[in-house]
């Protein structure tokens, strides 16, 4: 059943409030990495699990309208350090991929420069922006496994045009140090091994098994719609569906996966404003 659309008028917030929601959010998650409740994955080794189960690549250069590419340069060096942090990440059977727990804190003293980093709606510079590309990809390659995404937060605000892009709206997964993660359970009884690279043109990840793989994915969606709200902007809305085949191409079972709803921050009747999006 489809939920009721939530009211999406835009919500500003006092610097104060900010940053004490930042600091309990922060705290809070420092916790749950302390508390046992997970058993996180560690081991990062060199050599290829033998069987690949979902992979894919996205550009690292899109031109953006009004956003200087320079942040796009170096938003290819900070995903070359996060990359470091966790490609050859073996997760054992029980165990859970942190994508903060793993990458850590993006700190200039740690070699993060300035990128593109989005917030409320609008973009500017900051230290480690751009790594939201490396948790859209994480995630489009997870939900293609029978691995489980136990937290992923999607994007509140539709900020560019869809240029060229061809996932479903609302297939990436955002995030913020620490409190906005992306986590993965392992729960088969079969070794995952997640190998990423920094490419010349692309950005490339894969989930690897130590078993071959049993069936395959597909994400599918549906009531996919653009609207006008009655304080006069835009927003949009999906639903996205997992199908599952069998290797010879039956399908075997549909789950609904998530729902989407986000604030388009362009108009949806200009030209060229909507086509498919690539998270």
């Amino acid at each position: 059943m489809q939920n009721a659309t939530p009211n999406l008028r835009p919500i500003k917030r006092g610097k104060l409030r900010l940053f004490c929601g930042r600091a309990a959010y922060t705290m809070a998650r420092y916790g749950l990495w302390a508390s046992g409740r997970y058993k996180f994955a560690k081991k990062q080794q060199q050599t290829p699990l033998p069987y690949q189960w979902a992979a894919h690549a996205t550009p690292l250069l899109r031109q953006l309208k009004d956003v200087d590419m320079q942040y796009q340069y170096n938003k290819i060096i900070n995903l070359k350090l996060a990359v470091q942090q966790i490609n050859g990440l073996v997760l054992g059977p029980g165990q859970t991929f942190s994508y903060w727990k793993c990458i850590g804190k993006p700190t200039a003293r740690k070699g993060y420069v300035n990128g593109m980093v989005l917030h409320y709606g609008s973009f500017g510079p900051g230290i480690g922006g751009g790594l939201c590309q490396l948790s859209n990809l994480l995630f489009w390659i997870s939900i293609h496994t029978p691995l489980t995404v136990v937290e992923r937060y999607r994007h509140s605000f539709d900020v560019f045009p869809d240029a060229g892009r061809t996932q479903p709206f609302g297939s990436g997964a955002t995030c913020v140090y620490p409190y906005r993660d992306l986590m993965v359970r392992n729960d088969t009884s079969e070794a995952f091994q997640l190998l990423v690279q920094v490419g010349s043109q692309n950005l490339q990840g894969e989930w690897r098994s130590s078993a071959p793989p049993t069936c395959q994915y597909k994400i599918t969606e549906y009531n996919h719609r653009m609207q006008r709200e009655y304080w006069g902007g835009f927003s949009r809305h999906n639903q996205l569906y997992r199908q599952q085949f069998s290797l010879e191409g039956d399908l075997l079972n549909e789950e609904f996966l998530t729902e989407n709803h986000a604030l388009m921050m362009y108009s949806p009747f200009l030209e060229g404003g909507v086509c498919r999006e690539k998270e």
